[in-house]
C-alpha cells in the first residue's frame, strides 16, 4: 500500500449469520458458508464453526468419508482430533493447531475426537483448488500450536498467522507457515482488547471476511464503519484495508481471504470439480477404490 495515497477502507458489504446443520455421524455445527444464503464467496467453498461442551454433540466424530478437488482447513481452538487416511497418514490436532489438507485427487480419510467429556471447538474451512491442482497428488500442512507465530501489531492487538503476513510492532514482516500458490490465502485469528485498534492491509483482488467468535468489534472507517456481533460474519467489499476496532468487552475473530479462482464449479458432497463429467468420474473412481 502506498502510504502517500488516501487509504480506501474496505466495509462490510453484507452480513451473514451461520445455520444450525449436522455433518458426520451427526456432530452439530453452524454453517456459515455453504448454506442456502451463503452458498459459496469464491475460492471458499464452505466455513462451519463447531463449539460445544456437550459430549453427545461430537462423540460420534467424523468417520472415514472421501474428498476430491479441494482442500479443506480444520482449525482447533478446544479439544482433540485425531485423524487418519487410507494412504498411511496420521496424527493429533491439539488446541491451537492447524490442519490445511489438500485432497488433490482424492482420499479416504477420518476425524475423531480423542476424548470423551470438556470442550470441542473450532472450524473447518474449505478452499477450492484450481483445474490445473485438481487431481494433484494428495498432501498435509499441519503445524502445533508452538509453529504458529504470534505478533502483536498494535497495543491490545494480539494476532496468530496461519496463512498471510503481518508486520509486527517493530515493522518486521512475519508470515504464516502454509503456503498455496492458487489461491495465496491469508488466516489469521485477530484478539482484540476492548477499545483497541488495528488497520490490516488486505491482498489486492482477493475476496475476504471476518468472523467474529467471541465478543464484538467495529469494521470500517467513519460513516462506513458497522459493528460485528459474535457469530456474525462480514463479507467485506472493496478497499486497500480492513479496519477493527474492539468492542466493549473485546473481541476475537478470523479474518480470512484468497485469491478468487473464477472456474465453473460442479459440486456433491465431497466432491468438487469443474465439470459434471469429472464429478461423475469422481464418483466412479471412489466406488472401485481408485482413491
Amino acid at each position: 500500500m502506498n502510504t502517500t495515497d488516501p487509504i480506501l477502507y474496505a466495509r462490510i458489504a453484507r452480513k451473514v449469520r451461520g445455520t444450525p446443520a449436522s455433518d458426520g455421524a451427526g456432530v452439530r455445527l453452524t454453517r456459515v458458508i455453504g448454506g442456502g444464503e451463503l452458498p459459496d464467496l469464491d475460492p471458499f467453498l464452505l466455513l462451519d464453526e463447531f463449539g460445544t461442551d456437550r459430549p453427545e454433540d461430537y462423540l460420534a466424530g467424523f468417520p472415514s468419508h472421501p474428498h476430491r478437488g479441494f482442500e479443506t482447513v480444520t482449525y482447533m481452538l478446544d479439544g482433540r482430533i485425531r485423524h487418519k487416511d487410507n494412504h498411511g497418514n496420521e496424527g493429533l490436532l491439539v488446541p491451537g493447531s492447524v490442519q490445511w489438507m489438500t485432497a488433490g485427487r482424492g482420499l479416504v480419510h477420518s476425524e475423531m475426537p480423542e476424548q470423551e467429556n470438556g470442550r470441542m471447538r473450532g472450524f473447518q474451512l474449505w478452499v477450492n483448488l484450481p483445474a490445473k491442482d485438481k487431481m494433484t497428488a494428495p498432501r498435509y500442512q499441519e503445524f502445533p500450536p508452538a509453529q504458529l507465530p504470534v505478533v502483536t501489531p498494535a497495543e491490545g492487538v494480539r494476532v496468530k498467522l496461519i496463512a498471510g503476513a503481518v508486520h509486527d510492532a517493530d515493522g518486521a514482516l512475519v508470515r504464516g507457515p502454509i503456503s498455496q500458490p492458487a489461491t495465496e490465502p491469508v488466516y489469521l485469528d485477530v484478539e482484540l482488547a476492548p477499545g483497541a485498534a488495528w488497520l490490516y492491509p488486505l491482498p489486492p483482488g482477493h475476496n475476504a471476511f471476518a468472523y467474529a467468535f467471541e465478543g464484538d468489534a467495529m469494521l470500517g472507517d467513519g460513516d462506513d464503519a458497522r459493528a460485528l456481533g459474535a457469530q456474525e460474519m462480514a463479507v467485506l467489499g472493496g478497499g486497500d484495508a480492513l479496519k477493527l476496532h474492539g468492542g466493549e468487552a473485546g473481541a476475537r475473530l478470523i479474518v480470512v481471504a484468497g485469491r478468487p479462482l473464477r472456474e465453473p464449479v460442479a459440486r456433491h458432497g465431497p466432491f468438487v470439480m469443474n465439470t459434471r463429467e469429472e464429478l461423475m468420474q469422481a464418483f466412479v473412481d471412489f466406488q472401485e477404490g481408485r482413491f
